[in-house]
């Protein structure tokens, strides 16, 4: 599945009561190691059905960035169940992103 653009309007709907983990990428159009990381998510979000990949823009969305307490870009945030149970901060592999997600 492609990944959801989420922001303040529809996050309760795709990340707060999502049946299924939810992969969270904070990001900003700006930043290169987001650029770098963009097409690694859509791999990810075609390759396995395990989690929904959803994207936040932290300039679009500051309270959502808020509330996670993004310090740097990119951060993935793994959602279960409406709690965050991993966290990963900066560029990641493929690999250590799908490895987040079954781990």
């Amino acid at each position: 599945m492609a990944t959801v653009k989420v922001n303040k309007s529809n996050f309760e709907q795709e990340v707060m009561n999502s049946t299924t983990p939810v992969l969270v990428d904070f990001y900003a159009d700006w930043c290169m190691p987001c650029k770098m990381l963009g097409p690694i998510l859509e791999q990810v979000s075609e390759e396995q059905n395990v989690a929904k990949v959803c994207k936040i823009n932290i300039e679009e969305s500051p309270e959502l960035a808020q509330k996670y307490e993004v310090m740097s870009i990119p951060t993935l945030v793994l959602v279960k169940n409406g709690a965050e149970v991993k966290r990963s901060v900066g560029a990641s592999s493929k690999a250590s992103i799908m490895n987040m997600i079954n781990g």
